[in-house]
């Protein structure tokens, strides 16, 4: 099964093919004192900060206290909670942001006797987290931080924005979304594939316009970030690359064929232009940005030997997920 898939924006540090070939070579193509809310999404707040405390007051104010480029920051951020299902007729919910303590909206130092009502965490377990909490109305505040600008094709990062750790903030009361994966073979077992589904209260997860490499352009849309572990790449866990949950489905399906790194967006490192690839690992590991402001989740999951046409759990195995792809995915859909 494979590879409708649509990748980063490459002016997003990412970049990957909406298609691609079956042989060795792939084709495919500063802060101000206030920030409005722009796009739904765990919001991203800043880059590289440490000593993160978390607090949230009686009014639904979360303030987030840290240390970023030398500097400490008083971040006050509120008004949403949760997700909205897709929908084209309204905005996603997003956090108003004010950058300055409270000074640029409320004309005063809000984190100066911040009344703190937060209690400890008991919510659901979380990936990458850094503190959660919950409030005083039972909902749950948690920041969250990964390396999501990591290069596709398993790249060394060269530039400190790929390196650079996103401090993501949510509130969220009830489920999370919730990534499903599943792995299989394609084209009569040639590669090894993953295809599965993003779904938020059990309705798919998706938005309504990308560009032309797959990054999302408003706020429902949502990239799937895929890692793998010990793999041609090198040890440990490489970014193999990144692509849209599909509309309306929420499904994706992915193949891990050769990749060209100088077609379909992908950024490379100067000077290197071999094929990248097949980024085959013992395990992958996806994690997608939360709808609305819900918080970042997670699939991991073991890779698959490769295909046997000759061993019958082999032959049944791939039978029983095509019938899998199709039913999340539709027929036709993704290739089997």
């Amino acid at each position: 099964m494979a590879g409708e898939m649509c990748c980063r924006d490459p002016r997003d540090g990412h970049g990957a093919n909406a298609s691609r070939l079956l042989a060795l070579s792939a084709l495919a193509a500063a802060f101000v004192a206030l920030v409005p809310a722009v796009a739904g999404a765990s919001q991203l707040i800043d880059r590289n900060a440490s000593g993160v405390g978390l607090a949230v007051d009686a009014h639904g104010r979360a303030l987030l206290t840290y240390r970023a480029q030398g500097k400490l920051r008083r971040v006050l951020a509120w008004g949403a909670i949760n997700a909205l299902a897709p929908a084209r007729s309204r905005p996603q919910v997003a956090f108003k942001v004010d950058y300055s303590g409270g000074w640029g909206t409320f004309h005063r130092n809000v984190w100066e006797g911040f009344g703190n009502t937060c209690r400890p965490y008991d919510g659901p377990k979380l990936a990458w987290l850094v503190t959660a909490c919950k409030a005083s109305d039972d909902s749950y505040w948690a920041v969250q931080s990964w390396q999501r600008m990591l290069p596709d094709l398993g790249y060394t990062p060269w530039r400190a924005d790929q390196k650079a750790w996103e401090l993501h903030l949510s509130h969220w009361r009830g489920p999370t979304a919730k990534v499903e994966a599943w792995t299989d073979w394609v084209y009569d077992g040639r590669f090894h594939s993953l295809f599965g589904r993003l779904t938020y209260r059990g309705q798919p997860v998706h938005g309504f316009k990308t560009t032309s490499y797959g990054s999302p352009l408003d706020g429902y849309g949502r990239n799937l970030y895929l890692d793998t572990f010990d793999s041609v790449y090198g040890s440990g866990w490489r970014r193999e690359n990144s692509f849209i949950a599909q509309n309306p489905t929420g499904a994706f399906c992915y193949g891990f064929y050769p990749f060209d790194p100088t077609q379909g967006g992908y950024v490379h490192p100067p000077g290197q232009s071999e094929t990248r690839g097949p980024g085959n690992g013992s395990r992958y590991r996806i994690t997608v940005i939360g709808p609305g402001v819900t918080p970042d989740v997670t699939w991991a999951g073991r890779g698959l030997h490769d295909f046997d046409p000759q061993d019958p759990a082999d032959v049944a195995y791939e039978r029983r997920q095509n019938a899998l792809l199709d039913s999340i995915a539709g027929a036709g859909r993704c290739h089997h």
